[in-house]
């Protein structure tokens, strides 16, 4: 056997991990796929079916059309960890194909990628979770179609032994059919427990009749009483949402009367689809009954475990360490709105000549409890060569816990939003400009020492949380600073500095480190007017990794929530993980932790994440894309009417990110809600694309950015943009806002879009009336019109007129002359005017 090579998708990750060659499988071990059900894209001929690929016995085979794409997949009758795929092609093999893994059937995760197969036996060894394995065939290696002699997976089984319940779960359930012969055959008689009554459909090919079972379940027995007019050929099928389906079992050669058949898969509909009938008449059905699992209880998540494909973790020893980086750059360096998501992990120690260039959903973090334990003689890189040394948008991609010594003295930090640099001793200084002083629209520093100057030279806008600088030089428009030792001072009416002396309340973020060889998780504690970095002090308290569910990809949705409901914490992988149920975070301070900017995606409408009213939930460094169906809240914290008091012990939302479009159609009218008091949001960035795939006023449509309705709530870094209402709508009391960059949707088609109680645009930043006390500072909306360069925004930020509401440091920025403000805030502060793209200022409120 021979391990195959990977795709180009997956090569730079295939060198970094240095897979082992792998084992021939032991005689005794059995494939979770054998003897399972197996359907294809299409089949050769009658003598060459999906089924005959899991049969065991390589002198069958299953072979495809002669055409790209075909695949050919298997129900493993429950959800497995899969760790080994076996091919045994035929001569007419994949030349390039994917082994991917599916929760449901219908949607698929890339387990590992082959290009340039020559046939043979492939050995993939793989890491993932799923119920359904397939192959995936893009290219074939010969004129013919796709042909395996067998097709193995191997891992572990996620359920117990189950059994097949006689009750009939079909029986009074909802039913259609494609026709019916006449009034007194409906599709529902076919599922009255009647055997009397009867469907027929009318006499042509092909007819179904379906049940809806009210919800997915897992099938195990389909029934069949026919009438005289019955099917030669047919299919029973399932599908979890009535429109794409799953062959369960293919019938040939059938001879009607009574029937049953043993299945293998889950849904909410199922399906008899006749193809051809036996007779001159339709097809005519009595009875249907259908038989669910039951029995064989689910065994508890098992917390730690590996990390997982996508996470590299390197020492000083580690051989070629240069070409891992370089590999995994050339791959995301362009990769704006790609699936590659990587974490670097380094071991304490010494790295000498060392240029770690970030591309899009890449992460580096350091292993030490403290940043010095790591120790870069070298660079951490980000410029902007890719986008023609514009640095606008070098999103997604993050630098934590480890200490820098720049070859040349300065490191180049160029990133816009969605980029923290977090926990970082450099030991000289920092340029926040890309090569050559292009554009640049960033970014956020926290639990930071520079030793040396920062200089963001072309940045329009930063923010800098307890840290510590050797000075700042320059800055565009909006640069704030709170708890940092050594920023600039307030020069807000002549220059872009807001400083305070601290932050009122933080806490910073989670991180993964080594306790000797063993992975931990430290959670720091909350700290009150802090100023400069938590280090080495290190307040807080250490979580082992066992209890944490440590999520990979392929993970479902119900094994996060049943890990979860156990009183585990989340360690999300690398990867995208698309869900169809909501993730329900229900224990106080549960830690919910992402590396390499993990990726969650909600289908079918629902919303990605709930956390409960509780204490001290921690929410850190992951991403939320919408999915194409319309989500209302893409992550809510705290139930609607939340309010027990949680200042003590604050759930924290930080490094989490939202997209709407970009990488395709998304939908949300919410992306965040809070409705818990006390809650700190520390650094997200929630974004309407503006560019990508997707985007459209209504393709990408999504009407809020951040809505906060509880009390006492902090954001300290908040980026928020393109929304097609309001960015932000605060209802809560006694909010604090330091630090907000934002932009009007650029796509708004004209005024009468956005208008709405007489005023033409939507607020970037709206106080609600009812709202006696807030507080903000260091605030700025630009706006770019380019649909309708034409608009006059009535003004940037909206908030009552009370002595208990208050502004500081406010600008709104015309872009260009693509639309103006007329005022910054309510009817206060100069309009914009012109294309110089020179800030309208108000420094203080009322």
């Amino acid at each position: 056997m021979r391990l195959r090579s990977l795709g180009v998708a997956f090569a730079a990750v295939a060198a970094l991990l240095a897979l082992p060659v792998p084992r021939p499988a032991a005689a005794a071990e059995l494939p979770l796929s054998q003897g399972r059900t197996a359907t294809s894209s299409s089949d050769e001929n009658a003598g060459t079916p999906a089924a005959d690929a899991v049969d065991g016995d390589t002198g069958t085979r299953w072979s495809s059309a002669a055409s790209d794409t075909q695949w050919l997949q298997v129900d493993l009758g429950a959800t497995a960890s899969i760790s080994k795929v076996v091919l045994n092609w035929e001569a007419a093999y994949g030349k390039d194909y994917k082994i991917q893994a599916s929760a449901d059937g219908s949607t698929w995760t890339d387990l590992t990628s082959v290009t340039g197969g020559d046939g043979g036996t492939d050995t993939l060894d793989v890491s993932g979770q799923g119920r359904y394995v397939r192959m995936y065939g893009i290219h074939r290696g010969t004129q013919w179609g796709y042909s395996l002699w067998e097709f193995q997976v191997f891992g572990t089984s996620g359920t117990g032994a189950s059994s097949c319940d006689s009750a009939n779960a079909a029986k009074g359930r909802p039913a259609s059919a494609s026709s019916t012969e006449n009034a007194g055959t409906p599709a529902s008689a076919a599922f009255d427990g009647d055997a009397g009554t009867r469907w027929s459909s009318q006499a042509a090919d092909p007819q179904w009749v379906q049940v809806d079972l009210g919800s997915v379940k897992d099938l195990c027995k389909v029934d069949l009483t026919w009438e005289a007019a019955y099917a030669k050929e047919f299919q029973i099928q399932a599908s979890s949402d009535g429109q794409s389906w799953s062959t369960l079992k293919s019938v040939t050669g059938a001879t009607g009367g009574t029937a049953s058949y043993d299945v293998s898969g889950s849904g909410r509909y199922v399906r008899i689809n006749g193809t051809v009938r036996a007779t001159g008449y339709g097809y005519s059905l009595w009875e249907v009954a259908v038989h669910t699992g039951s029995g064989g209880s689910t065994p508890p998540v098992e917390g730690g475990g590996d990390l997982g494909p996508n996470v590299i973790v390197v020492d000083p020893s580690t051989p070629n360490l240069q070409q891992k980086f370089d590999q995994v750059f050339a791959q995301q360096e362009k990769a704006q709105f790609g699936s590659g998501r990587y974490q670097f992990l380094l071991k304490p120690g010494t790295y000498n000549g060392i240029n770690a260039q970030l591309g899009f959903y890449t992460s580096i973090s350091g292993l030490g409890l403290n940043p010095d334990d790591v120790r870069i003689n070298g660079d951490i890189t980000v410029d902007a060569g890719w986008f023609n040394g514009n640095a606008t948008q070098n999103f997604w991609r993050s630098a934590e816990n480890l200490s820098l010594n720049p070859v040349n003295g300065t490191d180049r930090w160029a990133v816009a939003q969605a980029a923290p640099f977090r926990r970082i001793h450099v030991t000289g200084g920092l340029n926040l400009a890309p090569n050559g002083y292009g554009w640049a629209s960033g970014g956020y520093i926290a639990d930071s020492k520079i030793d040396g100057t920062v200089g963001p030279y072309s940045q329009q806008q930063w923010y800098t949380r307890d840290s510590s600088v050797g000075g700042w030089t320059n800055g565009v428009w909006n640069m704030t600073f709170t708890g940092v030792q050594g920023a600039p001072a307030t020069n807000f009416d002549s220059g872009p500095y807001t400083t305070l002396d601290t932050t009122p309340v933080s806490r910073e973020k989670p991180f993964l480190y080594l306790d000797g060889s063993t992975y931990k998780v430290f959670v720091p504690a909350k700290r009150t007017n802090a100023r400069g970095v938590s280090w080495p002090a290190n307040a807080g308290t250490s979580l082992p990794l066992d209890r944490f569910y440590v999520v990979k990809p392929g993970a479902t949705a119900a094994t996060i929530n049943q890990a979860l409901s156990q009183g585990l914490n989340l360690l999300f992988t690398p990867g995208v993980y698309h869900l169809d149920q909501t993730i329900n975070v229900t224990r106080a301070d549960t830690v919910v932790l992402g590396l390499g900017l993990a990726t969650i995606v909600p289908d079918h409408g629902i919303d990605a994440m709930h956390v409960a009213d509780v204490d001290g939930v921690r929410l850190a460094g992951f991403l939320i894309d919408a999915g194409a169906a319309n989500s209302d809240t893409l992550l809510r914290i705290g139930e609607p009417g939340a309010g027990a008091d949680h200042s003590a012990d604050p759930t924290t939302m930080q490094d989490v990110f939202v997209r709407i479009g970009g990488a395709g159609p998304g939908l949300a009218t919410n992306s965040v809600v809070v409705n818990s008091d006390d809650v700190i949001i520390d650094h997200t960035w929630l974004w309407r694309a503006d560019h990508g795939d997707g985007v459209g006023w209504d393709t990408n449509r999504a009407d809020y950015g951040l809505r906060v309705n509880g009390d006492d709530v902090l954001a300290t870094g908040l980026f928020v943009e393109h929304f097609n209402k309001y960015d932000v709508l605060w209802s809560g009391e006694r909010g604090r806002t330091i630090f907000f960059q934002n932009e009007k949707a650029y796509d708004a088609p004209n005024a009468a879009a956005i208008s709405h109680d007489g005023i033409v645009g939507y607020a970037a930043y709206k106080v609600a009336d009812s709202v006696t006390q807030h507080e903000a500072w260091g605030l700025g909306s630009y706006c770019n019109y380019t649909s309708d360069p034409s608009i006059v925004q009535a003004h940037g930020f909206q908030v009552p007129v009370t002595a208990g509401v208050k502004l500081h440091d406010v600008l709104v920025i015309s872009l260009g002359g693509k639309g103006q403000y007329a005022h910054v805030v309510n009817n206060t502060g100069a309009p914009t005017s012109g294309t110089d793209t020179v800030p309208s200022k108000v420094t203080s409120f009322p």
